[in-house]
């Protein structure tokens, strides 16, 4: 069994839950893979991924052998990776393993699209242990600014911080605090200051790993925990009885002046909210502090806008042209409405000129997928690499003039170093990860 986690925080928490339930260690019956780590032992029966692992798990093993069930956790997110999961998953049911379970599980997702989706499947409603949550509308005293872009009106922050310090005089336990960002988190936690016996916490998907998982564990003294939303779902912070929600978050949105996907700053859903005041009533009954008025609830989205809305698609249309979809066309129709929106300037390896191709691309441009490159800016240098400099070390503006590889205005796309291998050619720049022979010289 396979289950698919949004994010590596909620990934292994789910993984050492469900092993601290069986009596045993993680990697035994149940172990994880997030990226650059890996526990699994050979006995074990349950994987917990996120679902970028799961991705690329699909490219290269299409019929997940070995594989019974796969529980997309979490899937109200609606994620681009969750997304472009669901749609490799239910096409390898219906092409290759009709036998192959799948499973959609979630507190707030609209719970009748995802059955009629996965083939009109039941939907199973399990009732957990919740416990009351007083909600306290706490709106600024002024009108702020509406965020634009990533930027967030810095009066704003101030109030949430003093509800933050308003929360710990009027109640117990320990506090969680949501933020849209890592810049909000540090000036808020700035603003907090010394809270005397008071620890702030700061967990976001950059914090070490060994951060993350210390918030999961009791603490000795009160805490103030200030999170994005890699606290809000999948996880149970233990102590937390009080949640102040700023109610923003960062979603993706194509920015057109680059061509690239960009991060926004937007005002959380409903459905978010929901999510975030839940974590107040876990273990006891909690309050909310929401830093808007109540009449503002009511006009707020009921759900957030699924990337794949709004997000730039040239890394989706990659990702299924090498699952062997080129186009909208090759969709069945259930999905097809799920790709609405195609990259308006088409695949971006188009431009990489003539070379060997393999079902419409060019030759290793599936392996060129997991090394992290941005699509948009890494695609015009596949063919297009023409014998290094002689010196190992050469600038992006050397390397713009000699190989015509990097596009007007794109400069440093992959690093800011070029090493040469034999007979020509590069070997590796910068951050990506190409071995020797992966860029052939190019052709007198």
């Amino acid at each position: 069994m396979v289950v698919a986690e949004p994010r590596r925080i909620a990934a292994r928490a789910a993984a050492r839950r469900m092993a601290w339930l069986l009596g045993e260690k993680v990697g035994e019956s149940v172990g994880y893979t997030v990226r650059g780590e890996r526990v699994v032992g050979r006995h074990a029966r349950v994987e917990v991924v996120t679902t970028g692992v799961l991705l690329q798990r699909l490219q290269r093993d299409q019929e997940l052998a070995g594989v019974d069930t796969v529980i997309l956790d979490e899937c109200h997110e609606r994620h681009l990776d969750a997304d472009t999961v669901a749609a490799f998953l239910v096409d390898v049911r219906e092409a290759l393993r009709p036998e192959l379970r799948l499973v959609a599980a979630s507190a707030t997702t609209d719970a009748q699209g995802w059955a009629r989706l996965l083939g009109d499947a039941p939907v199973v409603e399990a009732e957990g242990v919740a416990y009351p949550v007083e909600v306290v509308w706490t709106p600024p005293v002024r009108p702020v600014r509406p965020p634009h872009g990533m930027r967030v009106d810095p009066a704003l922050l101030t109030h949430v911080a003093s509800t933050v310090r308003r929360a710990l005089g009027e109640r117990d336990g320990d506090v969680l605090c949501f933020l849209p960002g890592v810049g909000e988190i540090a000036r808020v936690a700035g603003q907090l200051g010394d809270l005397g016996g008071t620890e702030v916490l700061q967990v976001h998907g950059r914090a070490p790993a060994a951060v993350q998982d210390a918030v999961l564990s009791p603490g000795t003294r009160r805490r103030v925990v200030l999170a994005t939303a890699v606290a809000e779902s999948s996880l149970t912070v233990p102590g937390v009885r009080v949640v102040v929600d700023s109610g923003l978050a960062r979603e993706p949105r194509v920015d057109h002046a680059r061509g690239l996907s960009a991060l926004a700053t937007v005002r959380a859903s409903q459905a978010a909210g929901r999510q975030r005041a839940g974590r107040a009533g876990r273990e006891a009954p909690g309050a909310v502090y929401r830093c808007w008025a109540e009449a503002e609830d009511s006009r707020l989205p009921r759900f957030p806008a699924p990337e794949i809305k709004v997000a730039d698609l040239t890394a989706f249309a990659l990702q299924v042209a090498c699952w062997g979809i080129l186009g909208r066309q090759g969709w069945r129709c259930s999905m097809r409405r799920r790709v609405e929106r195609w990259p308006r300037r088409g695949v971006c390896w188009r431009r990489s000129g003539p070379s060997t191709r393999v079902g419409g691309l060019p030759l290793g441009v599936c392996s060129w997928l997991g090394w992290g490159c941005i699509p948009g800016w890494g695609a015009p240098c596949w063919t297009r690499v023409r014998p290094a400099p002689r010196s190992s070390r050469c600038s992006v503006r050397r390397l713009r003039g000699r190989t015509g590889m990097i596009s007007p205005g794109r400069c440093g796309v992959l690093g800011v170093e070029g090493t040469p291998m034999p007979g020509g050619g590069v070997r590796k720049f910068g951050g990506c990860g190409p071995r020797e022979g992966d860029f052939p010289p190019a052709q007198p």
